[in-house]
């Protein structure tokens, strides 16, 4: 019997289930639930928390014992953005960061930073580090007159001095990790440490070995998707993204689909049976659901398509955006409402697209609860403040600024 089409409905679900976001992950580690979902998106935001606590349930607490114990690390990976990823994944992402490049030190060289200098710099970091883990201030009293600075042009163009180069560099070749100053992922202050042993200690990938290890993790994740999507995420040119997906072996989705999984994923979608009852996460804006394949719009009913949200520049529709602008709610991987953190108030601010029920409310309580007594807040990103968020919240609280055309 010939197969139908695969509708929009199950392959929502399909995604939401491959992310672990349709049936809890009980018992998961923090490091069992990024193999799985992916990397986290890490930018000083709430992201990778609620990644772990949408999936697992998993506590502020056992997510910051991770970091700890080194299970789990924010580390530079592909395009050199950095995630937190698993223990197995450190020297595949290292090297895929060196082998994004190092734009900073294009720039330094313009400012006449020479390689022997930050080679001579790096050779001190490691030094000074071998006293224990050291904030960047204090580095930089220990290696003197290495670490110099840039001057007012280096400072317009977002280099005040050579120290960060030497720091990139050294995590980029797993010589030292930064660590979060109070353990948090949440924010940006760090201490650097010697990291032994070096993660790339016995790592022989070829950079073409590398990328094709990142295509098939990826398709893990979230398959079916495009060439054009693992292309986006990978930061890869159109020839060097076909080379890595080549050795892969995956199928279409459906004739003339350019969506592609694996074979055995494809068996299992067809025999998957979506929950029949709605299942409520609120995740981030950044979750590996909507960012690995950066294509919200497929997330969202037709229905849905032309609302619009009031942002700092004006009304815009939902499905014009690159991004989201607001965290998601998602019934069974749809796109069902948005929603932020409100410290003033503690609580969540959202707007529904469906008819709030029990259920529905009490996703978003349990989630404001997590949010209030352990993390404080629901950063989207570093500079993410409750006052650059004021027009935000007041859009959701009154739905201004956001209906269906």
């Amino acid at each position: 019997m010939p197969r139908q089409s695969v509708t929009p409905e199950l392959l929502r679900a399909w995604w939401a289930h491959k992310q672990g976001l349709l049936e809890p992950l009980v018992s998961a580690t923090p490091a069992a639930v990024l193999a799985r979902a992916g990397w986290a998106r890490s930018v000083a935001g709430a992201g990778p928390y609620l990644t772990l606590h949408a999936r697992a349930g998993l506590s502020r607490e056992a997510v910051d014992a991770a970091v700890a114990a080194v299970e789990i690390h924010e580390l530079p990976a592909a395009r050199s953005c950095t995630y937190v990823l698993p223990a197995s994944d450190y020297a595949l992402a290292l090297t895929l960061a060196a082998a994004a490049g190092d734009g900073e030190m294009k720039l330094a060289l313009k400012l006449g930073v020479t390689p022997k200098e930050v080679d001579a710099l790096c050779d001190a970091v490691v030094l000074a580090l071998k006293n224990g883990p050291a904030e960047p201030d204090r580095i930089r009293a220990t290696v003197g007159p290495k670490a110099r600075s840039l001057g007012a042009d280096g400072r317009r163009k977002g280099l005040a001095s050579t120290l960060p180069l030497a720091l990139d560099r050294l995590q980029v070749s797993g010589h030292i990790r930064r660590l979060p100053i109070n353990g948090r992922l949440d924010q940006q202050r760090y201490r650097y440490a010697l990291w032994q042993p070096n993660p790339l200690k016995n790592c022989k990938l070829s950079s073409a070995e590398a990328y094709a290890a990142l295509a098939r993790l990826y398709f893990q994740w979230i398959g079916p998707a495009t060439p054009a999507e693992f292309q986006w995420f990978s930061g890869l040119g159109v020839k060097t993204a076909a080379d890595a997906l080549a050795s892969l072996g995956l199928v279409p989705l459906e004739t003339g689909s350019d969506r592609l999984l694996f074979p055995h994923d494809l068996d299992a979608l067809w025999s998957f049976k979506p929950p029949a009852d709605p299942v409520y996460r609120l995740v981030s804006s950044l979750d590996s659901l909507v960012l690995l394949r950066r294509d919200h719009r497929s997330l969202m009913d037709p229905a849905d398509l032309d609302r619009s949200l009031e942002l700092a520049h004006g009304p815009a529709a939902l499905s014009s955006l690159a991004d989201l602008p607001c965290h998601a709610i998602l019934d069974r991987g749809r796109l069902v409402g948005l929603w932020d953190y409100d410290p003033a108030s503690e609580s969540i601010v959202c707007l529904s697209f469906i008819q709030r029920n029990k259920n529905l409310d009490a996703a978003i309580k349990n989630t404001e609860e997590y949010v209030r007594t352990q993390l404080g807040d629901a950063r989207s990103f570093s500079l993410d403040s409750p006052k650059s968020r004021v027009r935000r919240l007041a859009a959701l609280r009154t739905g201004g600024g956001i209906k269906a055309a």
